[in-house]
């Protein structure tokens, strides 16, 4: 049993490295194609499928913070002065 909590922290804190690794690849700069939006997308549903049976409270974080890279950023547009979007 003792060897199954280690494998597990091992797995939590690779998932916590892998996370680390697609965050920084979730930058505009580094996805300017559509291809390579579509290969994060695919990564970050992976990680997700993985983070769902950690119970690190960390990788549940990271997991979170690499769904949102997927959200389109949100702008207001004003015409005359008035916002409308």
């Amino acid at each position: 049993m003792r060897n199954l909590a280690t494998i597990d922290v091992a797995l939590d804190e690779m998932l916590v490295n892998l996370a680390a690794i697609v965050l920084r690849l979730s930058k505009p700069e580094m996805t300017p194609t559509p291809e390579a939006r579509r290969a994060l997308a695919q990564s970050v549903h992976q990680y997700a499928v993985c983070a769902a049976r950690s119970a690190d409270p960390r990788v549940h974080e990271l997991k979170t913070q690499l769904e949102g890279t997927l959200k389109p950023a949100l702008r207001i547009v004003a015409r005359d002065g008035v916002k409308v979007s």
